[in-house]
């Protein structure tokens, strides 16, 4: 098994705070930003960042939908971490100063693939699908944080 991994980034022109802390808002703004790819959005625990437990369905093609359940984690300032409890899939979100008055967010999405050719399949073309719809969530986000 490769290890497959996907990385997406935007500059928002918002504080570096705002956005984290918009980010880190499960219970709130998280919900809002998030594409049509996501479903059954559920807060389970938690709610602000660190110790959140957060469940959804994220449908990456017709045909693949990944049943996720999230614990959050907040190793080092400005960033979160969503280990999935059903698989090997960990999202890193980070957020940094990109000049006055504007963050760097950058989210980037690692796990096991698959073996064989279904493998160089998933390797191949699942961080593009993935980066689209992060680079849609993204644009939420600005809009959200950019009001």
């Amino acid at each position: 098994m490769a290890q497959v991994e996907a990385t997406t980034e935007r500059v928002v022109a918002a504080q570096p705070d705002d956005v984290f802390d918009a980010l880190a808002d499960y219970s709130g703004t998280r919900g809002k930003i998030l594409s049509e790819h996501f479903s059954e959005y559920e807060v389970r625990e938690g709610g602000d960042g660190e110790g959140t437990l957060v469940h959804w369905k994220l449908q990456a093609t017709s045909k693949r939908i990944r049943d996720c359940l999230l614990e959050v984690s907040e190793p080092t300032d400005g960033e979160l971490v969503e280990k999935d409890r059903n698989s090997s899939m960990v999202t890193t979100w980070r957020v940094t100063p990109a000049g006055e008055g504007a963050a760097r967010v950058v989210v980037t999405t690692v796990w096991d693939g698959a073996g064989g050719i279904g493998g160089f399949f998933e390797k191949t073309f699942a961080p593009k699908g993935l980066g689209r719809i992060y680079d849609t969530v993204l644009a939420k986000l600005a809009a959200e944080v950019e009001k």
